[in-house]
């Protein structure tokens, strides 16, 4: 009897061990649709801003793929960025290297999903899946927070 308790208390500590946010690619898909929706169009905006990181023009990509106005915290502040340029033209200084080497490095299934949106590498970048209209019949996603 001892040593099914002993096992018990050992399969419950390794159960335990196991990261809580230890999940499948498919499983976030499937949060992303339910709870937020068009998940194709989020694994898109996720490809290109993945890409941008490691290859591209990630100052660029993340000021098209920002939803305007939107605030970036950094360096201890609050910015407002209300267009594309505001983004570009301080890029070095609003985006720290951290959230560049998170962004690059991020893991689709290490994705948060709640129905604020969807965070990137614990919750440095925001993106939602914004309503085009009252009746929300088109959406587009987009960055709608950056917190260094």
């Amino acid at each position: 009897m001892r040593a099914a308790s002993a096992f018990s208390a050992l399969a419950l500590t390794l159960l335990l061990a196991v990261p809580a946010f230890a999940q499948s690619e498919e499983a976030v898909f499937e949060r992303i649709e339910t709870i937020q929706g068009d998940a194709e169009g989020f694994g898109e905006a996720f490809a290109t801003l993945q890409e941008a990181f490691l290859v591209g023009d990630p100052a660029q990509t993340l000021a098209d793929l920002a939803n305007y106005p939107f605030e970036i915290a950094a360096n201890g502040e609050l910015y407002d960025i209300f267009a594309p340029e505001d983004l570009v033209d301080n890029f070095d200084r609003l985006i720290s290297e951290d959230t560049r080497s998170a962004l690059a490095s991020q893991d689709y299934a290490d994705l948060i999903v709640t129905s604020e949106g969807v965070g990137f590498g614990d919750g440095v970048l925001w993106m939602a899946n914004i309503c085009t209209d009252e009746s929300c019949d088109e959406t587009y996603w987009a960055i709608t927070r950056i917190t260094n």
